[in-house]
């Protein structure tokens, strides 16, 4: 998380005016909107809302069963949970989605065709930025919608972005006080 919070304050000194956290964990992501003046959306939390307006369930379609947990648990902070009909892991590592003679392809389909029919979900959710390109292809062959968080989010960015709206200034997202860092934050300034 240490460089994502130097990448944002990097982007605040050079006048960012929002962000995106490409990771389906949304990691760092309050840290984040401590920090931004413009606003921060995960892909997993603009995904799964997107996907509540696309039908009355969805199901996310993630790379390894390890991260069930955090979808799940995700689903639950962002109140979103009682959407959110199951999530199912396809067992293929990050690295491996970019090798397209490894069948990630069908294999990720197929996960998603099973959500359909077994969870009952009007949508699917991909649940790592490494699927992003299938999702056209997957929809297509899975006749549902199927969001991609990288795009959802980044729409969302634009659009609050274009409203002027911020991230606000008090409570929970107030910049932090100033402080000194230590260990692996030491060099870390805002």
């Amino acid at each position: 998380m240490p460089g994502l919070l130097a990448e944002i304050a990097a982007g605040e000194r050079a006048g960012s005016a929002g962000y995106v956290i490409a990771c389906f964990g949304d990691p760092g992501l309050d840290a984040a909107r401590e920090l931004a003046r413009g606003p921060v959306v995960g892909i997993a939390e603009a995904a799964m809302r997107t996907a509540c307006y696309l039908g009355r369930g969805f199901s996310v379609v993630t790379s390894l069963a390890r991260t069930i947990g955090r979808a799940e648990d995700l689903a639950e902070h962002y109140g979103v949970a009682r959407f959110c009909r199951g999530v199912r892991a396809c067992e293929i590592p990050v690295l491996e989605l970019e090798d397209p003679a490894s069948g990630v392809r069908e294999r990720i389909t197929e996960e998603c065709r099973r959500a359909v029919a077994e969870d009952g979900s009007d949508a699917i959710v991909l649940g790592c930025a490494g699927m992003a390109e299938l999702c056209a292809h997957v929809s297509a062959a899975v006749g549902v919608p199927v969001v991609d968080g990288v795009a959802a989010a980044t729409r969302t960015v634009e659009s609050l972005v274009a409203l002027g709206l911020r991230t606000g200034d008090r409570g929970e997202f107030a910049r932090p006080p100033a402080k000194p860092y230590t260990g692996l934050l030491r060099d870390f300034r805002l």
